[in-house]
């Protein structure tokens, strides 16, 4: 048997070797002969072509794994600790809800859409199976506008005794739209007094994010009148707060100059003070403390169950350059406190009401904000 010419195409079959199945052909020169110099020359560059391309290769597939197991374990380890409360917004009736937002102005010129949350905070998170009704109260009403933007928020909080019109059941406060038909009602009863459309539900359990304060070293709150509640006094100006002490300091009912309303702005201080502590350096240099942190939070929240792991991830990535100085809180517009039978009630004021509300459709109220000074909450003392 002749010597096989070890220029010539490898023969198929077990002797071509895993190197001459990735050799790229060689053009033939003007008279169809293999030009042997110039081939002797390319063959190491093709190789060491091949070789480049398939370690690139692998190492794309290792690092979109990696990312794709850490997309997985943030969704999962986080994203589903979150519960979720089902059959929110199935009920309601699309042709009698507010439009989506028209942004106006810079809001205009955002690549994403804004996204409106309606909060409810509670003693008890609310966990809610189809057609039954929360055991819990419905203390805090919040809607959070996450502008298009996604650099700020706007949390407009309305008094849970405000006298409103509940759908199908008349005037009412208008947390008795929680109690009388869950969260389903409560955002028909906002959505026609504000013609906001709310995107999303979320039930906050007060009493799960407070535990929460002592992982992160205590919160700082500004107090506006010195007031007792249960062992703790809480003194006019900055106060620090530990667990027990934020527990108090948000659960009074009673005593205050302010009512309602001062009970609205020490949910709004708790809320801002917990954000800005955990946006702390602290925290995010701790992975440990980050970790169990988020874990509290995520345990303290529900969400309707439209919003997967998929659109929290997503929707928190979008966020990711929003800083605490950045997140404004307001309280719905008021006219005065009366009574309605032996119940006492907060009235709104239509006409400025209608005024903020309109922003928050266009996704202008941040921009506006000055024109509601009596109703923001005020900057804690740098």
């Amino acid at each position: 048997m002749s010597e096989r010419d070890p220029d010539s195409a490898a023969p198929s079959g077990r002797d071509a070797s895993p190197e001459d199945a990735w050799t790229l052909p060689v053009a033939d020169g003007p008279a169809g002969a293999a030009d042997d110099s110039s081939d002797g020359e390319a063959a190491p560059r093709r190789r060491w072509l091949r070789r480049t391309l398939i370690t690139l290769g692998v190492l794309g597939l290792v690092l979109a794994l990696t990312i794709g197991a850490g997309a997985w374990f943030f969704t999962n380890r986080y994203g589903g600790n979150i519960d979720r409360v089902g059959d929110v917004f199935q009920a309601l009736d699309e042709e009698s809800r507010p439009a989506a937002p028209s942004p106006t102005g810079e809001a205009s010129q955002a690549t994403e859409d804004p996204i409106t949350f309606l909060l409810v905070g509670s003693d008890t998170r609310a966990e809610i199976a189809p057609g039954e009704l929360p055991d819990a109260r419905s203390d805090a009403i919040m809607l959070a506008r996450f502008s298009g933007d996604r650099e700020h928020v706007q949390v407009v909080s309305i008094p849970r005794d405000s006298w409103v019109d509940i759908p199908g059941h008349g005037k009412n406060k208008i947390n008795a739209g929680y109690a009388l038909g869950g969260p389903t009602l409560l955002i028909q009863t906002i959505e026609q007094l504000t013609g906001v459309r709310i995107d999303h539900y979320a039930a906050i359990d007060f009493n799960g994010l407070i535990q929460v304060t002592d992982d992160l070293g205590g919160v700082d709150v500004l107090v506006s009148e010195t007031t007792s509640n249960g062992p703790y006094t809480f003194t006019a100006g900055l106060n620090h707060l530990n667990g027990e002490e934020a527990r108090w300091y948000v659960g009074q009912r009673y005593d205050l100059p302010g009512g309602d309303f001062d009970r609205v702005k020490r949910q709004q201080n708790y809320l801002r003070a917990m954000f800005t502590k955990l946006f702390s350096q602290e925290v995010f240099t701790s992975p440990a403390k980050l970790d169990s942190t988020l874990l509290a939070v995520t345990r303290a929240v529900a969400v309707d169950d439209g919003l997967g792991n998929g659109h929290l991830l997503a929707m928190a990535y979008s966020l990711r350059g929003l800083t605490p100085s950045e997140v404004e809180f307001f309280t719905a517009p008021v006219l005065g406190t009366g009574m309605e039978g032996p119940a006492s009630v907060v009235y709104l004021d239509p006409t400025t009401g209608q005024r903020m509300w309109g922003y928050l459709r266009t996704d202008s109220l941040g921009q506006n904000a000055d024109e509601f000074a009596d109703e923001t909450l005020p900057e804690v003392p740098r």
